[in-house]
């Protein structure tokens, strides 16, 4: 219930369906040929909107809020020392029955990226891997990492639906192979808020984030909307809000980890 109500507040809130509805909104209260304080509200509605939508929509901004939401270094592997396994956290969905893999499974754009740097890894470590997502990710993070990397993995969690119920249901497993110390791989603005997650169950968390952010070369093409950069800060804000959210559930019981 609670999953299914946070999905459903991300839609509403976050670009582009929030600002298109305060812009709906102010065009509502415009159409209705109010006079006085709600034409007001309904021109500063539908600016506020559509001028939100044109901010988030642009690359410099854009950078601003992933560099913001970035706060786990990048890794050093002299710091892996210890680590027992690599935990490569699913998201951004997967492919299955794939026509152009023959009917297997394939992992999306954002979840091939975390598998290729979990790959880099197990081969310079030499440690475990394991893969947590929702059933589809599961299927289709082992069958990437096997059939494209030659990376075996040794556990895959394939229940849970978000950052909280990856920790939840990874944690058991590992312990039970006596690991408390991981590798933590998944995208550099997620990565401050899974490793709270991952610690919040008693593991040893380093995180190992990928897709870290790199000073572009100058171009005017990125003062104008496009629709990369409005992604981008749609995941920036979503992370900067979860974690806002993350402390405020853990602190009123509401969703708290039992390590």
């Amino acid at each position: 219930m609670l999953v299914t109500l946070k999905t459903l507040l991300r839609t509403l809130v976050l670009p582009p369906t929030g600002p298109l509805l305060l812009a709906f909104l102010g065009a509502w209260l415009l159409g209705t040929r109010a006079a006085g304080f709600r034409r007001r509200a309904g021109v500063v509605l539908l600016a506020g909107g559509l001028g939100t939508l044109w901010l988030l929509s642009l690359s410099p901004v854009a950078d601003a809020l992933w560099r913001a939401s970035e706060r786990a270094p990048v890794l050093d592997l002299t710091s892996a020392t210890g680590a027992q396994a690599i935990v490569i956290l699913g998201g951004g969905g997967a492919r299955l029955r794939a026509p152009d893999y023959g009917g297997e499974a394939a992992a999306s754009d954002e979840l091939l990226e975390r598998l290729a740097y979990g790959a880099y890894l197990a081969r310079r470590t030499g440690l475990p891997v394991l893969t947590t997502g929702t059933a589809a990710e599961a299927q289709a993070m082992r069958t990437t990492l096997e059939r494209d990397f030659g990376v075996p993995v040794r556990w895959s969690e394939s229940h849970s639906r978000d950052t909280f119920e990856n920790a939840e249901f990874s944690a058991p497993l590992l312990r039970a192979a006596g690991v408390t110390r991981i590798l933590l791989v998944t995208h550099s603005n997620h990565a401050y808020r899974a490793a709270r997650e991952f610690e919040a169950c008693g593991l040893t968390v380093v995180p190992a984030p990928v897709g870290v952010w790199v000073p572009p070369p100058p171009s005017a093409q990125r003062y104008l909307p496009n629709a990369a950069a409005l992604r981008r800060s749609t995941e920036a804000l979503y992370e900067l809000l979860g974690e806002l959210a993350r402390r405020a559930l853990a602190a009123l019981h509401l969703r708290r980890h039992t390590p």
